[in-house]
C-alpha cells in the first residue's frame, strides 16, 4: 500500500462517517430513531471497520513489519 491508497482511504472513512450521520439525522425527520439507527448502521460500521484497518495498517507500518511505501 503507498501512501496515496492510505490518505484516499482515510477519506473515504472519514466521508462514510459523514454519511452515517447525515442518514441519521435526516432519517429520523420521517421515521422512528431506531429505523434511522438501522439505515445508519451499516455505513457506520464500514467506517469503523475501515478505521480499525487503517490504524492496524499505521501501526505496523511504525514498527517497521510491513512499511507503506511512498
Amino acid at each position: 500500500m503507498n501512501r496515496e491508497r492510505f490518505v484516499r482511504l482515510s477519506l473515504l472513512a472519514f466521508g462514510l462517517i459523514l454519511v452515517s450521520f447525515v442518514v441519521m439525522g435526516t432519517t429520523r425527520i420521517f421515521l422512528p430513531y431506531s429505523v434511522a439507527r438501522m439505515l445508519a448502521a451499516p455505513t457506520f460500521f464500514t467506517a469503523f471497520a475501515l478505521v480499525v484497518y487503517l490504524f492496524l495498517r499505521a501501526t505496523l507500518s511504525f514498527f517497521g513489519v510491513v512499511p507503506i511505501e511512498e
